[in-house]
């Protein structure tokens, strides 16, 4: 059975770049678990700016898209208040836009659980004071 996990841009970028810090680890974690990844669009133009020193790379990981290799959860226009809500309460971290799109992700989807490099989301909570647990801090 599929595990549906977030991801966040970190781990992605981490995939596709092989000389960054967290490439093995990451591919350590990914390999043979059956995740079903979710992002969302601002999160894939991070990645997508963050590659942006090779198009081999870039291709890899739109091909990756193609793939199903992440789902992307949409963001509607309706969204942006909730968006505006989460970085006014995180804003001395603070909270960016990609990382309020994937707490409202969470919060559409019922996931939570999330891969990310940054510890931001030790700290997000979902309604309820419900955490985000982020996996990959314990692979």
């Amino acid at each position: 059975m599929l595990n549906t996990i977030l991801i966040d841009a970190g781990p992605i970028i981490a995939l596709f770049d092989k000389d960054d810090t967290y490439h093995k680890a990451v591919m350590t974690f990914m390999k043979g678990k059956g995740f079903k990844f979710i992002t969302t669009m601002p999160v894939i133009t991070e990645v997508s700016h963050m590659l942006d020193f090779s198009i081999e790379a870039q291709l890899a990981f739109l091909e990756w898209i193609m793939k199903e290799g992440v789902i992307i959860h949409d963001v509607k226009q309706g969204d942006i208040s909730r968006i505006v809500e989460l970085v006014q309460k995180y804003k001395d971290l603070p909270m960016d836009f990609a990382y309020a799109t994937l707490v409202v992700a969470a919060e559409q989807t019922g996931i939570k659980y999330i891969v990310s490099i940054d510890s931001d989301f030790d700290i997000y909570r979902l309604p309820g004071k419900v955490k985000i647990d982020n996996i990959f801090s314990k692979a």
